[in-house]
């Protein structure tokens, strides 16, 4: 174990004392620094990222608050009180001009020692939710792999002068180079093997995904009443919430995932701002595929679609785009609320009051 420093202290009031702990994790080795109750430094030492390493170093002390940007289910395992900061929102470490992982752990142990809510903590979520969340994104990283080989394979017979049909990636087969030439069909024939490959193995995650919804998690039956929500939608909606009474109210659902628009006011001041982006950018992104569908062509009249087409005829520069952006928050709003009422979905609801009223 490299040391980076020591103070003059007794290996007992490290082990026993009321403690805060720093600790910044590295791919090979963490820094870690321990305050006592009064903020002084007791001990900042280099450990090997390793469990038995962390078993060894953390097991023997007594409850303490330990945080970190990055979670570990072996230091809660342990009996430690684990506070994972939220990393983007701790303006000390990420703004700060000396990046130092020492220095880093000495702020995160200092801030949780004054107040935890300083780190913007961020909900762990449980050991299944995160293997059926890992599903999903990889899952993604296929998707995102089969779709760089295809714009690869049509950047390529572009360039030598020459077209390949039109097709969405899941029909991107052999069939689709019959009409190249002999000595371009045969430079890519492994390449479209591979996409083929992978539209195989998204499938097989697509079926892994649906059996996933219906036996372990029946609420997304209930997301799934919105026609432009599917299994992956409304599976990847469940496990990255998990836990929907964690939201004051629904409309916390939208700024969660970082779908509502920041603020910076200031006197008279108050500009219109882009979105915040923050939270969970897949879940953003599945989100804003939904409010495509919505918007679209196939999408079903609804509340939701009316409102959102009535943002895109406004017009003005970007305007279509802003009303995918707003239908999306909407729908991560409507999303909590099937959830947490567990009432059906009433696509019209709110235009068949208006006429009623009216009448």
């Amino acid at each position: 174990m490299q040391k980076i420093s020591t103070m003059q202290t007794s290996e007992e009031n490290i082990l026993n004392g009321q403690l805060t702990i720093g600790l910044d994790l590295g791919d090979r080795f963490s820094c870690y620094c321990i305050l006592d109750e009064v903020g002084k430094i007791l001990r900042e030492q280099k450990v090997p990222t390793t469990p038995e390493e962390m078993k060894q170093t953390f097991g023997r002390m007594v409850r303490t608050r330990i945080a970190m940007e990055t979670g570990s289910r072996l230091l809660t395992g342990l009996g430690h009180e684990v506070i994972v900061a939220h990393a983007q929102r701790v303006r000390l470490i990420v703004k700060s001009r000396r990046k130092d992982d020492r220095l880093d752990a000495r702020t995160l142990a200092r801030l949780a020692r004054i107040d935890p809510e300083l780190l913007s903590p961020v909900q762990h979520r449980s050991a299944e939710a995160q293997i059926h969340l890992t599903e999903i994104r990889a899952r993604a990283g296929l998707v995102s792999a089969r779709t760089a080989l295809v714009n690869a394979a049509r950047g390529l017979v572009k360039s030598y002068g020459e077209r390949l049909r039109k097709c969405g990636t899941q029909q991107f087969r052999q069939e689709i180079t019959s009409g190249l030439s002999t000595e371009l069909r045969e430079a890519l024939e492994p390449l479209v093997r591979e996409v083929e490959s992978l539209n195989e193995r998204i499938k097989e995650y697509d079926r892994r995904i649906e059996r996933m919804a219906k036996e372990t998690y029946p609420e997304v039956e209930l997301l799934k009443q919105v026609k432009g929500v599917g299994d992956l939608i409304a599976l990847a909606y469940v496990l990255t919430i998990e836990d929907p009474h964690r939201f004051r109210k629904s409309r916390d659902a939208g700024c969660f995932v970082g779908l509502q628009p920041g603020r910076r006011d200031s006197g008279e001041s108050a500009p219109q701002m882009h979105i915040s982006k923050e939270g969970d950018e897949y879940l953003r992104k599945l989100l804003v595929q939904g409010a495509h569908y919505i918007l679209g062509p196939f999408g079903e009249d609804s509340d939701l679609r009316r409102w959102g087409k009535k943002l895109a005829e406004r017009g003005g520069k970007n305007a279509k785009k802003r009303a995918v952006v707003a239908v999306a928050r909407k729908l991560a709003v409507l999303l909590h609320r099937l959830w947490v009422s567990g009432e059906a979905y009433e696509p019209l609801r709110n235009s068949q009051k208006a006429m009623s009223t009216a009448a």
